[in-house]
């Protein structure tokens, strides 16, 4: 196990690129509208791309509720990241520290969540009482799924922090999912442009919300809007917009479009918007395939930022029958890695059978051998 986390360790400095900090850990007061208290801001720093965590870790008043509320474990895990590179616009990991929200709680949560029918806080819009339960669930969706909230803390000095941002996220539905009065499941799309009005008009009454609670009536604002992918992607969503409030402010000053997406490796999408990359990829794929006369399923999730590869992620799964089949394959696709993928492709390889992991391949643009690590039973 210690040799195991050793390895993880080591992989997640390679993604980052960059040495760890070993700094002397601060014992600081963190200051909030009602009370103080001792805090340890930590002393090691992995990446420059991350933001400290103060301790002692203080559990977010909604913890747990984006389980309930997001379709897929990919949105989640991306609906969070994602937020966190929105707060890098405006709050530099090397100046602030995150904190879990501290704000909203589960009950706010779930009533902002509700239809507005029967409850004033409601940000989803009320079913209304004429037409079939299809009729009205297809003119007044559910367009917003969760709401998520980041705090970021900042050094005022005197050894004192305080919180210096907000960053709440809200996750769009692009499928309204319900039940006709015979219990059958039915799904209605949600345009793009819907889910955009809706958001953006959610998110300024959010402000206006957050603005009269205790503690946040001065701190600058940000509000990102997530696209979710229907429960059947095997891609996450993304962040389409955010919106940004200066301190003390009341309103949105200006939203800024944000151009993220996933792809599938192969898929019409990919072929359309990124062939060149699709091709390279199909390649490696064939070369893969042909290789070995066991079956092999290949499928690569590619992330871009302004039309800009940023990760290519290949889930190669295989039947294997010794250990030794396991290496030799390893070795065979780090090769292909190194002579065939082009040196600026960032790519992670995650090798798996019907046993489990069985290895991890990951090749970045600054490194001259990728990292490999295989499985131990």
């Amino acid at each position: 196990m210690k040799k195991l986390m050793t390895l993880l360790i080591c992989a997640l400095l390679t993604l980052s690129a960059c040495a760890p900090k070993f700094n002397q850990e601060e014992k600081v007061v963190q200051e909030t509208e009602n009370k103080k208290q001792k805090a340890i801001i930590p002393k090691y720093n992995i990446s420059n791309s991350y933001y400290r965590t103060i301790l002692p870790f203080q559990p977010g008043e909604a913890r747990g509720l984006v389980v309930e509320n997001v379709n897929t474990r990919l949105d989640m895990e991306e609906f969070e990241l994602g937020l966190m590179r929105i707060a890098q616009t405006k709050f530099s990991p090397s100046q602030y520290l995150f904190q879990q929200g501290q704000y909203l709680d589960r009950k706010t949560i779930e009533s902002w969540l509700k239809r507005k029918q029967g409850n004033a806080e409601g940000l989803n819009p009320a079913l209304g009482n004429e037409g079939t339960n299809e009729e009205r669930n297809k003119k007044h969706p559910l367009y917003i799924s969760h709401i998520l909230e980041h705090n970021y803390l900042v050094k005022t000095g005197n050894d004192k922090v305080q919180l210096g941002g907000v960053v709440i996220g809200l996750a769009m539905n692009s499928v309204h999912y319900y039940e006709t009065e015979e219990g059958y499941p039915r799904e209605v799309k949600i345009s793009k442009s819907d889910m955009e009005k809706e958001g953006k008009k959610a998110a300024e009454e959010i402000v206006s919300r957050l603005r009269q609670m205790d503690g946040l009536k001065e701190v600058p604002i940000i509000i990102g809007l997530f696209e979710q992918q229907p429960k059947s992607s095997i891609v996450p969503g993304h962040f389409f917009a955010a919106g940004y409030v200066d301190k003390g402010s009341n309103s949105i000053k200006n939203w800024e479009n944000i151009n993220e997406e996933y792809y599938v490796f192969p898929s019409d999408e990919a072929q359309k918007n990124h062939r060149d990359d699709l091709v390279k990829f199909l390649n490696l794929k064939s070369d893969i395939e042909e290789f070995f006369p066991n079956y092999t399923g290949v499928i690569g999730r590619a992330f871009y930022r302004d039309d800009q590869l940023q990760q290519l992620t290949i889930d190669i799964v295989m039947q294997f029958y010794g250990k030794t089949e396991v290496i030799g394959f390893t070795q065979y696709v780090t090769g292909l890695l190194m002579e065939k993928m082009p040196d600026y492709m960032p790519i992670s390889v995650y090798i798996s059978s019907v046993r489990g992991p069985e290895s991890i391949i990951i090749k970045n643009p600054d490194q001259n051998e990728p990292f490999v690590h295989i499985y131990q039973p």
